[in-house]
């Protein structure tokens, strides 16, 4: 009852949210969650440390940008095919990938998402250097007007809300299960007649997907998409999003996304001294808070609740 009545709360709050908050910023934060969720279970669950993730958000954005503009597609079918196109190249990363572990897995993804960083520099489509300019967002099911940006927000939020249920059944489920026993000790899994390498690459294939949808709704959230959404910044950004919320927790990065959208909007006006903001944080994170903002506070409420062995005694 306390966690439905905190969630009835929480979703109420972000109904009522862009009355009072810029729906731009609103949006970005949602797109991040979605974004930061598909890599912890890359990383939080699989032990999977993914130095490329941003060739899957990038590259959806081009991907739902170009169907929209070019065909004039509704904004399900864009967003449904930003997802799938990138869900298929992080199986084919995962085959590639998952053979290796620990640096050489992140070294082989962030190789990876070089090549596709200057492909789709080359590639027409993109507008090179100029990124993909005035991505008309259309119709909901050929009958829902969502230009107006108050109208996305609620779009982009109903979007958000299913992604993280489908990432919390996931990692709920007996293959979240396998996931974690991968993750802490594979050769044991390998011992019991599981195929490690299987599970690996499903779990790229599922996070690939989840990082896509973020990506082609921040396309058109800003109705823009540039070589930045494929850059090796936007990785990096995600994996401080990640620990700094607490990495293998529901609500960690989905916290460590809105903190971090949040500083950049405010240190916006202070150029790059936002990176060294971001790169200070990282460090204080790792030396002080090493489960993360939500892991931390998570031990600490497990130390100050009383067990159940006090409470019978003080019965």
């Amino acid at each position: 009852m306390t966690r439905t009545l905190w969630l009835g709360l929480l979703l109420v709050a972000l109904i009522a949210a862009p009355l009072a908050i810029y729906p731009v910023l609103l949006m970005s934060i949602l797109c991040f969650v979605i974004f930061a969720s598909s890599f912890n279970l890359l990383l939080g669950y699989a032990g999977l440390l993914c130095f490329g993730h941003a060739m899957f958000f990038g590259t959806a954005a081009y991907v739902a940008g170009y169907l929209l503009k070019t065909y004039g597609v509704s904004v399900e079918v864009a967003l449904i095919a930003g997802t799938l196109l990138s869900a298929a190249m992080g199986y084919v990363v995962g085959i590639i990938s998952v053979r290796r572990s620990g640096i050489q897995f992140a070294m082989i993804t962030l190789a990876i998402s070089q090549f596709v960083y200057f492909l789709l520099l080359q590639a027409e489509f993109t507008g090179g250097e100029d990124g993909m300019q005035r991505i008309p967002r259309s119709t909901l099911f050929g009958i829902f007007d969502v230009s107006d940006h108050m109208a996305f927000y609620y779009v982009t939020l109903t979007v958000a809300v299913l992604a993280v249920a489908f990432f919390y059944r996931v990692v709920h489920s007996p293959f979240g299960e396998i996931l974690r026993a991968i993750r802490d000790n594979e050769p044991r899994v390998e011992s019991l007649g599981f195929r490690p390498e299987r599970y690996k690459i499903l779990a790229m294939t599922l996070s690939a997907g989840l990082a896509g949808l973020a990506g082609a709704l921040k396309a058109m959230v800003f109705q823009f998409a540039t070589l930045t959404d494929v850059s090796w910044p936007i990785s990096a950004e995600v994996i401080l999003m990640t620990l700094l919320g607490g990495l293998g927790t529901l609500t960690g990065p989905m916290l460590g996304a809105g903190i971090v959208i949040l500083m950049n909007d405010e240190l916006a006006q202070f150029g790059e001294w936002a990176l060294i903001a971001q790169g200070v944080i990282l460090l204080l994170v790792i030396i002080f808070f090493r489960r993360g903002v939500v892991g931390e506070l998570s031990a600490l409420w497990r130390r100050l609740r009383p067990s159940p062995d006090q409470n019978q005694d003080r019965g």
